[in-house]
């Protein structure tokens, strides 16, 4: 039963996903990308166990957030840098004028946390930044779903190679249900699905992103970096593991059901998506990045 409502949810999740990417060069983009943000600072807010009284601090990471995740705009682009010296000021007024309410150390780990998250998800609209549709098609789409077939597709290889050949735990302390086993299908996963997405996108738009000449090196460098973002949405996984027990919660909510919370969702996208933003910045196209 929960094997079946994990499918239903990820194909929901798939539908929804496409829906997203109809919007996709238009502001509503960034709202979407935005509001998961809200819902995982939220999680966090609970998980960390701040109350309605500290609100203040949820409301002022929101404010940081938006203001990233608009940031493409050309007006907003400028408030970043005083914005973030003002959050950090912020943060400081919290715990000296309300000492005996915020304690530093979740504080702490909150703002650090919403920060990966944040981080996480500005790598798409960075994506749809660099790669505008009318100059460079559908690279910037393609690249999304790379992203999350590395992950969620690397994820669900490891789920299941762990189940039929799992014996050895990886870190027992912090996920007890991973398997060294597992981990070594999710890396050979995450490389054969980023290789399909690759070919498939390739034979609907009839051309090779910037590698036109090279094809086979492409393919090489798509398996690379399934490998790696494997290993990284592993550790994004047990990362947010770790702070589920420190917290002593199960999951971080319950909006996905059979998956739990937006951050149980997105824990093995969280240091994929930057990671894949800065190999297409640096290797696959002659991208200049402005400021």
């Amino acid at each position: 039963m929960a094997l079946k409502t994990r499918v239903i949810t990820s194909v929901v999740g798939l539908v929804l996903l496409a829906a997203v990417m109809v919007f996709y060069e238009t502001i509503w983009f960034n709202l979407v990308f935005l509001a998961v943000c809200v819902i995982a600072i939220h999680e966090l807010y609970v998980a960390y166990g701040f109350t309605n009284k500290q609100l203040y601090v949820f409301f002022g990471c929101i404010v940081m957030a938006a203001i990233v995740m608009l940031s493409d705009n050309e007006i907003v682009v400028h408030w970043v840098r005083p914005a973030a010296y003002l959050f950090v000021l912020f943060l400081a007024l919290c715990v000296v004028i309300k000492f005996g309410n915020v304690d530093f150390a979740k504080l702490s780990g909150m703002v650090i946390f919403s920060g990966v998250v944040v981080f996480c998800f500005y790598s798409f609209i960075q994506l749809k930044t660099l790669l505008p549709k009318a100059e460079y098609g559908f690279d910037a789409t393609y690249f999304v779903i790379l992203i999350l077939a590395y992950a969620w597709g690397g994820d669900t290889c490891a789920y299941f190679a762990g189940r039929a050949f799992g014996k050895r735990k990886l870190a027992p302390k912090v996920s007890p249900k991973k398997t060294v086993a597992g981990a070594v299908g999710g890396v050979f996963g995450s490389m054969v699905i980023g290789l399909l997405v690759t070919i498939i996108y390739v034979q609907l738009v009839g051309r090779f992103l910037g590698f036109e000449r090279v094809r086979m090196t492409y393919y090489v460098l798509v398996c690379a970096m399934g490998a790696v973002a494997s290993v990284l949405g592993i550790i994004g996984d047990l990362f947010a593991s770790a702070v589920k027990r420190q917290c002593g919660i199960k999951d971080f909510g319950t909006i996905f059901p059979g998956h739990g919370g937006i951050l149980d969702r997105f824990d093995s996208v969280l240091l994929v998506a930057p990671f894949v933003t800065f190999i297409v910045t640096m290797l696959f196209y002659n991208l200049r990045l402005s400021g």
